[in-house]
């Protein structure tokens, strides 16, 4: 099946030198909330990788319960989400995003998404959780 096209506007990741940190397990959390209706800084995303692909469920907030699938090629990743909200409504995008390793050890992942339901796009950061924390 033929990858879709991504937007010009979307970064492409950095590269990792392997062995890349996978993000199988992880828990993360936006850093900021976003506009109301989207996820912020009360949504988890519960992680998982296996062989280049990547999905996450998550919720919190103003989001209800949300899915996101996709691929991993270095330290990018290229996915779309689809997400159903407090207010009964759905929506869904597309969004690229740069694995940084932080110096403490912890996951960054920086965003670029853009809706594919609606009109928007923008940028986010979202960031490995302690065990504690979730």
């Amino acid at each position: 099946m033929a990858r879709p096209p991504v937007s010009p506007h979307l970064p492409r990741g950095r590269g990792c030198a392997p062995p890349c940190r996978s993000l199988d397990g992880l828990f993360l959390a936006p850093v900021a909330d976003q506009a109301p209706g989207q996820v912020g800084t009360r949504t988890r995303f519960a992680y998982h990788e296996q062989d280049g692909e990547i999905w996450a469920e998550y919720a919190g907030g103003d989001v209800v319960r949300g899915h996101l699938v996709g691929t991993r090629e270095g330290d990018r990743l290229d996915f779309r989400y689809v997400q159903l909200k407090r207010d009964g409504t759905t929506s869904s995008g597309h969004c690229v995003s740069a694995v940084v390793e932080l110096p403490d050890g912890r996951v960054r992942l920086e965003e670029t998404w853009e809706w594919e339901s609606q009109a928007g796009a923008g940028t986010s950061v979202v960031e490995q959780v302690t065990e504690h924390a979730h």
